[in-house]
């Protein structure tokens, strides 16, 4: 499958900026505002005593919560709320909200479903059209990426994101709502991380360097 345009149109995107834009965030900042929100979460639901249904709503209010201030701390930080921000932020408030309304876990739990196969079939849309869309939810350029690379690394994301996306449902179906939170912050969060540096030697044949500061992951 040959992408059409050049290799430099995958590896330029995430450098255009528009001269008064305010710069990027550094990569702590990035890790607060994407990890953050789903910290909160876990740590409410751990935290509140009671029922699973009261840690439930007091975790999904907190959810909700630290999704909005997340995505006013990068906008008058960075002077932009990044896409992977309006997605997940949006279909936190959503699902989020009809969870609060009919006091039922299952929409807080499909929606790391639905995130997921929509990364997935956005960066195989993004494969078929030849346009670099990766770098819109990983927020970094990998300078030096050959377009080769950027192939392979498209590929291996949206068959990760598509894996997670059938394992939630596997999760949540089978196993309890307390399973479930362990589930999505003991293993979740670290095979995403483990699966970014994975890919690491496989950019560094394809022109990237371990010099460059190394994207953060997407998270839910």
């Amino acid at each position: 499958m040959k992408l059409r345009g050049s290799s430099r149109a995958w590896k330029g995107s995430a450098n255009d900026r528009h001269p008064h834009q305010k710069s990027p965030a550094r990569a702590g900042q990035r890790l607060a505002i994407d990890i953050g929100p789903i910290a909160i979460f876990f740590l409410v639901n751990f935290l509140t005593p009671g029922l699973d249904m009261v840690k439930l709503i007091a975790g999904t209010a907190a959810f909700m919560i630290a999704s909005i201030a997340a995505m006013i701390y990068s906008l008058v930080r960075a002077g932009r709320i990044s896409p992977m921000l309006w997605l997940t932020g949006t279909l936190v408030l959503v699902f989020g909200g009809l969870t609060l309304y009919f006091h039922n876990k299952d929409f807080i739990q499909i929606k790391p479903t639905v995130i997921y196969a929509m990364l997935s079939a956005i960066l195989v849309f993004g494969l078929v059209t030849g346009r670099p869309l990766l770098s819109l939810f990983l927020e970094a350029a990998y300078p030096g990426l050959t377009e080769t690379g950027w192939r392979k690394l498209t590929i291996n994301w949206a068959i990760f994101f598509a894996f997670l996306a059938v394992l939630n449902e596997v999760v949540r179906h089978e196993f309890s709502y307390t399973f479930w939170l362990g589930f999505k912050l003991w293993g979740v969060i670290p095979l995403t991380l483990i699966f970014a540096f994975a890919n690491v030697p496989m950019l560094m044949k394809h022109g990237f360097s371990v010099n460059n500061e190394p994207p953060i992951p997407p998270q839910e």
